[in-house]
C-alpha cells in the first residue's frame, strides 16, 4: 500500500483539515489567537469550502464580546474581499445555519444587489414556513430584514412575498405571526392577504397582542371584512370599529 493509501486521498485530507479548522473556529472559550489564525488561513485559501467554513465563525458568541465583534468583522471583510466566490458559500450558510444569519445577510448585501438578497430572504422564508423550528430567531431575523428594506422587485412581488409570509401567519410563535403581519401591512392589498389576515384575527381572537397587530394591519391596508362581519365585529373594542362598508377603522 502506498503513502496515499495510508493517509487517505487529497480530498479526504482537505476535508479533515477543514473539519479541524471549524472546530477551532467555533470554540467560544478557546484562546482568541487560535481562532484568528484559522480565520487568516481560511481567508488565504479562498476556496469555496474554506469560505464556507469561515462563515461558521458567525454562529458563536465568544466569551470576550469585544474580541468576538473584532473577529466577526475580520470574517466579514475576508468574505467581501473574496468577491463573487463567496456568494455561494454565504447563501449555503444562510440555508443551513440557524444562528449568525444577520451577519450572513450583511455580507450578502455587500456582495450582491438588494434585489438578490430579497429573493434569497423570501426563498428561505418559504422553506422555513414548511418546517417546524423550535427557535423562531432565524425567521425573525429574515422578517426584520424585509421590514427594514423597501421592495426591490427582484422577487416578483407581491406574489412572492405572499407565498413566503402568508404561511407564517400560522406559525406557532406569536412574534413570527406579528412580524409577518407587519411586513404584509406595508405591501399592496390583495384578496389573499385580506383573507389570511382575517383568518388570523379569528384564530387568535383571545390573543390581545396578535389581535391588535392584525387590526392595525387591516386599517393600514384599508381592508374590509366583507363576508366575515358577524364573526369579526364582536372582537372589536375601542378604539377599533367597522364603518358602514365593513372597513376596519381606528378612532383618533
Amino acid at each position: 500500500m502506498g503513502l496515499f493509501g495510508l493517509f487517505g486521498s487529497k480530498e479526504e485530507r482537505e476535508k479533515n483539515a477543514l473539519r479541524k479548522a471549524a472546530q477551532k473556529l467555533t470554540e467560544k472559550y478557546g484562546p482568541a489567537e487560535n481562532r484568528q489564525q484559522v480565520i487568516e488561513r481560511l481567508a488565504g485559501q479562498g476556496t469555496p469550502a474554506a469560505l464556507a467554513t469561515l462563515c461558521l465563525r458567525f454562529t458563536i458568541r465568544a466569551e470576550n464580546g469585544v474580541t468576538d465583534d473584532e473577529e466577526k468583522e475580520m470574517v466579514r471583510r475576508a468574505l467581501v474581499e473574496a468577491g463573487d466566490g463567496a456568494v455561494g458559500p454565504v447563501k449555503e450558510f444562510l440555508l443551513q445555519q440557524e444562528s449568525g444569519v444577520a451577519w450572513g445577510l450583511r455580507v450578502l448585501s455587500e456582495l450582491s444587489g438588494p434585489a438578490e438578497v430579497e429573493t434569497t430572504v423570501l426563498a428561505l422564508l418559504v422553506k422555513l414556513g414548511r418546517e417546524y423550528t423550535r427557535d423562531p430567531e432565524k425567521k425573525l431575523v429574515l422578517l426584520s430584514w424585509l421590514s427594514e428594506h423597501p421592495a426591490q422587485g427582484g422577487s416578483g412581488r407581491p406574489s412572492a412575498i405572499e407565498d413566503a409570509l402568508v404561511p407564517l401567519l400560522e406559525d406557532f410563535s406569536d412574534d413570527v405571526r406579528i412580524s409577518a403581519t407587519r411586513v404584509l401591512s406595508r405591501q399592496p392589498l390583495t384578496e389573499k392577504v385580506r383573507e389570511a389576515l382575517i383568518a388570523l384575527l379569528l384564530r387568535d381572537k383571545d390573543n390581545a397582542r396578535v389581535r391588535g397587530e392584525v387590526l392595525s394591519a387591516l386599517t393600514d391596508l384599508g381592508a374590509d371584512v366583507k363576508g366575515h362581519r358577524p364573526a369579526v365585529e364582536p372582537l372589536l373594542v375601542e378604539p377599533w370599529y367597522l364603518d358602514r362598508e365593513g372597513q376596519v377603522k381606528k378612532r383618533p
